[in-house]
């Protein structure tokens, strides 16, 4: 099962993914959708929803800083520093909305998928940071479509919000793609493969029951 998710055209066009008619989308490689209870759950805790999101954006900051750690990725700095400082950017945009609506940043609640896609990390000089890449790709990637699926659903009950989670699916969407380009780069075969290991894992992960008030 696939879902669509833009990318900016002619940017970051990694192995797998493949170019819709107008060149704008791209389809995510994802075998599984989202339960339907999680588009209603997250419909009705919009206020914790935006703070969970803030705090994504921002260890989606400190993560691609994190990579920089990494000697393989020692050609990457800049692409790196790129992704956080755009994560930042969207950090800042949450909490202008945070504070426009008059809702606190809250404490962050920790996601049982994400734990469930990090703790699979493997030890190893190529083997970390691969599925590191590969973790923060599927983050992305999961978040490109997420975002696309609130931005439909808001657009009758709040045209603001529809309109701010539509904006950043193409961002998304493009960081995906990095992350699995510079995985691919590191050793295509064994990104690829990881790759497929990963995408059965989120598919079993993704469809688990929470009552968490989170994107993931």
């Amino acid at each position: 099962m696939f879902f669509s998710c833009g990318l900016q055209s002619g940017r970051f066009l990694p192995y797998g993914l493949l170019p819709a008619d107008k060149g704008e989308i791209a389809m995510l490689m994802l075998r599984a959708k989202p339960p339907e209870s999680w588009l209603t759950k997250v419909m009705a805790n919009l206020d914790a929803v935006l703070v969970d999101h803030a705090h994504l954006e921002r260890k989606a900051a400190q993560s691609a800083l994190k990579l920089q750690r990494y000697q393989q990725l020692s050609g990457s700095l800049k692409e790196l520093t790129e992704i956080a400082v755009e994560e930042l950017e969207h950090f800042n945009l949450v909490l202008n909305l945070l504070d426009c609506r008059g809702i606190a940043l809250g404490q962050a609640i920790s996601s049982p998928w994400i734990s469930g896609m990090m703790n699979s990390v493997r030890k190893g000089r190529n083997e970390q940071v691969i599925d590191h890449l590969l973790c923060a790709a599927m983050i992305e990637g999961r978040s490109c479509e997420k975002f696309q699926l609130l931005s439909e659903a808001l657009r009758p009950v709040d045209a603001q919000l529809a309109k701010f989670y539509g904006d950043l699916v193409v961002s998304e969407g493009n960081h995906y793609a990095v992350y699995l380009l510079m995985a691919q780069r590191i050793d295509k075969n064994e990104a690829e493969r990881r790759l497929d290991y990963y995408l059965t894992l989120d598919a079993e992960l993704v469809v688990q029951p929470s009552e968490l008030p989170i994107l993931h």
